[in-house]
């Protein structure tokens, strides 16, 4: 019999500094936010401590009071039955807090002196979504991205962490893996850059491997790719519509960052010309600089598709600030050319269907030529496949081919890479009137009976 193992719960709280410039809806939002971070973590975030500023304690970002208050909330612990409040006092009944998360980029003096104070561990954003990834990230070129820009995170915090390790920080003179008068945090960071330059070319390797691997694929299909990528804020809903688009199993959660590595899905049922869908790695405010560089490769699908999908969650308060955050990104990583359709999911959790059907007529109007619907409506998402259907066929050309009846080996050609509109057979063979790209058009021409064009032109103008 097997014994179901129930993870244990960790309780987290939640710290930020509002300052000036940033309004009270933007701020609650960035909180919201990165209690669902914790919350992906595996973390329960049970208690918020918020402080207004002009600007961030140098020390250790927030105030000396705000921290007294903290540490006596850390010190007391969390009643199991009431898991919003402090105990009064230490002792049975109460859990530990086990970390701080703290809703900016800090320092490395900072989150040193945040944790000497508060008496926990402490986390800063760009490090909690750094783990979030390191979790989550499955393929080879994933992991090694989210390494380079873990390692980038730590080396210079190696320094803070060397002072309280006390005299191993020293410098001293060694035989092994140290020079004379190398100290064990200068050998620590000269590991870090070896491995970060290690882990680089092994993603440059990737890379070559990915693009010989793409231009097979071309060279299978004959003709040009038709690609659709998937972008978007995490948790819009990107995975659930390529599910619905092709029918695929991809992993579909309701938490942060489910997806981080790309999935190419044809489009189902296959259209004429093929589209194959690709999920990406969804976005989010203050995301690293250095993920950002390091997962340019994970979004190259964006960069490589003639057409983005910009999903954005229409039940979602603050989706003006997520659709900027994706715009954001999209122009950093070069791909804010590439034709785009606003995709408002989530139109079933906005209320009944009058205010649903208000908020559609609203989103519309001031977002023309987007779409709103739902991923789990199956006529909502046949229409989205027609729309990217016609995207591809907008550019197609239509055309009379003659295939004779000593060449009908060709006729699955016909059908793979052409929308047959009419097929008619007499004495010279099968006429067909077709639709297609001109390059898909073209190779077949040549693979026909040269002597046949004529004959086609003359046939369809009679």
């Amino acid at each position: 019999m097997q014994t179901e193992v129930k993870e244990t719960p960790r309780y987290a709280l939640v710290a930020a500094v509002q300052l000036p410039n940033v309004s009270d809806t933007e701020f609650e939002s960035s909180l919201a936010e990165l209690r669902e971070l914790a919350k992906t973590l595996g973390f329960q975030a049970v208690h918020t401590f918020v402080q207004k500023r002009n600007s961030f304690d140098r020390t250790a970002y927030l105030g000396v009071g705000k921290l007294e208050e903290i540490s006596l909330f850390v010190k007391n612990g969390i009643r199991s039955d009431a898991e919003d409040e402090p105990a009064q006092a230490p002792g049975e009944g109460t859990f530990e807090i086990d970390a701080l998360l703290v809703d900016h980029e800090i320092s490395p003096s900072q989150a040193r002196n945040l944790e000497l104070a508060v008496g926990c561990q402490v986390m800063d954003r760009t490090m909690v979504i750094l783990e979030i990834f390191h979790r989550n990230a499955r393929s080879r070129a994933a992991r090694a991205q989210v390494e380079i820009a873990r390692l980038g995170y730590m080396a210079p915090r190696l320094r803070e962490a060397a002072k309280l390790a006390g005299p191993q920080g020293r410098q001293r003179s060694g035989t092994g893996g140290r020079g004379a008068g190398e100290s064990h945090t200068e050998l620590d960071r000269r590991k870090v850059r070896d491995r970060i330059a290690e882990l680089q070319r092994e993603i440059i390797a990737m890379e070559l491997e990915r693009k010989t691997q793409r231009a097979r694929r071309l060279e299978r299909q004959g003709h040009g790719l038709c690609g659709v990528s998937l972008v978007g804020y995490t948790n819009a809903g990107k995975s659930t519509l390529m599910r619905a688009l092709t029918g695929s199993e991809v992993l579909v959660a309701n938490k942060l960052f489910a997806t981080l590595d790309t999935t190419v899905r044809a489009l189902y049922p296959e259209s004429v010309p093929r589209v194959l869908v690709s999920d990406t790695v969804g976005f989010i405010k203050n995301l690293p600089h250095g993920l950002v560089a390091s997962f340019k490769s994970t979004l190259e699908e964006a960069l490589d598709a003639a057409l983005l999908l910009h999903v954005i969650d229409a039940s979602d308060p603050g989706f003006e600030r997520q659709l900027e955050v994706t715009d954001t990104v999209l122009q950093e990583i070069g791909a804010d050319d590439v034709p785009r359709i606003r995709v408002f999911n989530k139109i079933d959790h906005v209320g009944d269907e009058a205010e649903q059907a208000a908020w559609r007529a609203e989103l519309q109007q001031r977002y023309p030529g987007c779409v709103v619907m739902s991923a789990r409506r199956p006529e909502d998402v046949q229409a989205m496949h027609a729309t990217i259907v016609d995207f591809f066929r907008q550019d197609l050309e239509e055309t009379e081919l003659l295939l004779p009846w000593s060449a009908q080996q060709l006729r699955g050609e016909i059908f793979q890479h052409c929308q047959v509109l009419e097929e008619r057979a007499e004495d010279a063979g099968s006429w067909f009137r077709v639709r297609g790209e001109p390059e898909a058009l073209r190779k077949l021409r040549e693979q026909l009976d040269p002597g046949s064009r004529g004959r086609e032109k003359e046939y369809w103008e009679q």
